[in-house]
């Protein structure tokens, strides 16, 4: 039993292959650990991406609606940025959160 033990401590490949695979676990620059975190880093910024892309085609869109559609244009100006028209009295009713149940 001893023998067999002896065999796989001095078998010279075995052991090149342990050092090879603690090695690139624990402390080459590009560990085992550090590849796990950048695929998981690349993986949450390939979602980040999407979701800027979709707000990026929404706001084309509603861009090209504000320079074609004169309505949509006043509708933003009135909402966005409480414009209103010279004989109109604009009131703002905003609501407490905390009131709300």
């Amino acid at each position: 039993m001893s023998s067999g033990l002896g065999r796989l401590l001095t078998n010279k490949y075995l052991l090149t292959a342990l050092a090879f695979f603690v090695w690139m676990f624990f402390f080459d620059r590009n560990d085992i650990p550090q590849q796990i975190s950048r695929v998981q880093e690349l993986s949450s910024l390939k979602e980040s991406e999407k979701a800027m892309q979709t707000k990026i085609f929404d706001t084309r869109k509603e861009l090209e609606l504000l320079k074609t559609n004169p309505a949509t244009l006043e509708k933003y100006a009135r909402e966005k940025y409480m414009m209103k028209k010279d004989n109109e009295d604009l009131y703002v009713i905003s609501i407490d959160s905390s009131m709300v149940r």
